[in-house]
């Protein structure tokens, strides 16, 4: 069996927003579809399905999903699931009301300690760091991510 890499992924952010404005938005799939994801899922509840879903995203237009399963929902505080296919990890949003709004913080642990479980760990923290920016942007000035046109 495959060791897991002992470091997780963390992304911390300052919201100009209520805790509750927040958790409810990365707890929402049309949130999510109005910045980041296309047909996006999520069944709120211990044990729900969640899906990751992107057609023609960012700047190489791929296509892809992600699925899992949601862990805890603990409405304002806390909502985790784990997710992928073959490669397994834990993703954790924790929510604090400081300095007048709210710090986010995004950890994923989970991931195995071989060459493709760091690449994929590289992989997600630059993604977490681009979703958390582009959540910030949408919920403090209703900012959206301009998609490439498709010709």
């Amino acid at each position: 069996m495959t060791e897991e890499f002992k470091h997780a992924l963390q992304q911390r952010t300052y919201f100009n927003s209520p805790k509750e404005k927040v958790y409810d938005a990365v707890t929402s799939a049309d949130c999510w579809n109005s910045f980041f994801t296309t047909g996006m899922e999520i069944d709120l509840q211990v044990g729900g399905v969640i899906c990751f879903r992107w057609k023609n995203w960012g700047p190489d237009l791929y296509s892809t999903e992600v699925p899992g399963t949601v862990i805890s929902c603990q409405k304002p505080d806390l909502f985790s699931f784990e997710w992928g296919r073959k490669m397994k990890t834990t993703v954790e949003f924790h929510l604090e009301e400081k300095y007048g709004g709210t710090i986010l913080t995004v950890k994923e642990y989970g991931y195995p300690n071989t060459s493709e479980g760091i690449n994929n760990l590289l992989e997600c923290a630059c993604g977490w760091g681009e979703a958390v920016t582009l959540l910030k942007f949408y919920l403090e000035h209703k900012v959206v991510y301009g998609k490439p046109m498709i010709k």
